[in-house]
């Protein structure tokens, strides 16, 4: 059975694409986004990859 690691995320709206593609080039899947704790404007994304 696979091991998973997470990581949460804050994305800034400007640059989500950019930080995205860092961590996906790190082996990072994207799980899901969601509103952050200050509200819909800031963005949180949920990320996680297999442990080696």
């Amino acid at each position: 059975m696979a091991k998973w690691e997470y990581v949460t995320v804050p994305l800034l709206v400007h640059a989500t694409k950019q930080i995205l593609d860092t961590w996906g080039d790190d082996g990072w899947e994207l799980v899901q986004v969601v509103p952050g704790p200050s509200g819909p404007e800031q963005l949180v994304a949920y990320l996680k990859r297999e442990k080696a």
